[in-house]
């Protein structure tokens, strides 16, 4: 038997993430870039229905490390009022707020609901709480369930002990439910399974003998909008893409040029910015799975995201990679995400940049230099960067994102930084800078 169990609120973090123990206290969301990316995303997600606030839930959007401020201004555009601590953006609402950020968040990696939180200090009060959880309000008969489970300062400190209980406690509430053994930690930079779809993956935390479960809404992470499936060398995730764009303050309406796109990803997700296109509108998500969720709901929310939708992006974009195949990935990608006619791909070297006329935006991702001898072929490669830019760029805006300073250096461009956060494990830092008359003299 399973029957719903409410408990005080308590504030013992989310996901796992050090220091989240203060994610319920009220901490100010304003910053440069989030005021930024609030005007950018008010004007490119349009109106937003008011939120009825009928089973609230409190709810969770993890992100990369960085990102929550932009994340925030996201949210903000949505109609919430997030809360932001440390790895993620935190809000009270109702389901459908969570439908919404799974439908539209560009830099959130996940979207968790917390399901209770109780003190277990041994194993029994952990069986007792488990067993009273209502955990058929998220799981169907033959659901297939996965734990992912941390411990921290606790009693209770052998995780996979804690997942056997609540698994126990799982199958005794909702028929033929089969549990798998959970993966790695659930950082931002995992993957995921390949079965994410498919499974409902409960996030669980004991931290000073507090339990707190959460239930994943998402399914495979919110990077994976369906569209990348032709790489190039070091890929960049779609969340890292939308962060870079939207923590710069690309307006969206002016031209963006990428000279070294690689698989595309950036201008994609420029186009798909300017267009309106909702990241989460080609793809499912495990709240929709969910007894309790009314489709209808979901339904109507992808529908006002296509009405609102622009059938092209208002100024060019255009994307060039010295390397052709890198190009022809860039365009099958660009077809699948729906904005082909959109992005404009061109085989040609960083040299050869021929820049829309008029002022405009600059924003890459260029080669990192973190392996050995790296650097010293880099310096030649930064430095024409900065050249380009001042022969060719007067009066746009520029955005690397960047993890060698000596390698800035080499631009010898007034840069400030927007965010930091890491990609694909590297510390990488989103420098921002005009080029005005001082910077080509």
């Amino acid at each position: 038997m399973c029957a719903p169990f409410s408990v005080p609120n308590a504030s013992t973090g989310w996901d796992g993430v050090a220091g989240a123990e203060e994610l319920c206290a009220h901490a100010p969301i304003a910053s440069a870039a989030t005021s930024t990316t609030k005007e950018v995303l008010m004007r490119y997600v349009g109106s937003v229905p008011v939120i009825h606030q009928r089973n609230r839930v409190d709810a969770f959007a993890v992100t990369a490390p960085g990102l929550e401020a932009i994340c925030a201004g996201e949210a903000v555009a949505l109609g919430v009022r997030p809360t932001v601590g440390e790895g993620g953006v935190a809000w009270r609402g109702s389901m459908e707020s969570v439908a919404r950020a799974n439908l539209w968040l560009r830099t959130a990696s996940r979207v968790l609901v917390r399901v209770a939180e109780f003190k277990a200090s041994a194993f029994f009060e952990l069986e007792l709480a488990a067993r009273r959880l209502a955990w058929n309000r998220f799981l169907a008969p033959g659901s297939t369930v996965r734990f992912r489970v941390t411990c921290k300062k606790s009693k209770l400190y052998h995780s996979d002990a804690v997942a056997q209980r609540l698994a126990d406690a799982v199958t005794r509430c909702v028929p033929g439910v089969k549990v798998v053994t959970s993966k790695s930690p659930d950082e931002v930079g995992d993957e995921g399974g390949g079965d994410a779809e498919q499974e409902q993956l409960f996030v669980v935390r004991l931290f000073h003998d507090v339990c707190t479960v959460s239930a994943d809404t998402s399914g495979a992470l919110l990077h994976r909008r369906g569209y990348r499936q032709q790489l190039a060398k070091a890929p960049l995730r779609e969340t890292i893409a939308a962060a870079m764009l939207l923590g710069a303050g690309w307006p969206g309406d002016v031209p963006l040029v990428d000279p070294m796109c690689g698989s595309g990803t950036i201008p994609i997700e420029a186009a798909r910015i300017a267009r309106r296109l909702a990241p989460g509108r080609d793809r499912d998500f495990s709240f929709r799975a969910w007894p309790e969720f009314d489709g209808s709901t979901w339904a109507r929310l992808v529908d006002e995201a296509r009405s609102g939708e622009l059938p092209r992006a208002a100024a060019p974009i255009a994307a060039s990679d010295r390397d052709a195949g890198a190009i022809a990935a860039a365009r099958a990608n660009a077809a699948r995400a729906g904005v082909e006619n959109d992005v404009s791909f061109t085989v040609a070297p960083i040299s050869a940049l021929e820049p829309p006329h008029g002022e405009g935006w600059l924003i890459s991702n260029p080669p990192y230099g973190v392996r050995v001898g790296e650097r010293d072929r880099l310096r030649n490669l930064y430095a024409q960067l900065g050249n380009v830019a001042r022969a060719k760029l007067l009066g746009w805006t520029v955005g690397f994102l960047l993890a060698d300073r000596r390698l800035e250096s080499q631009m010898g461009l007034e840069l400030r930084e927007r965010f930091a956060t890491r990609n694909g494990g590297i510390p990488v830092r989103m420098m921002v800078g005009a080029i005005s008359e001082s910077a080509s003299g």
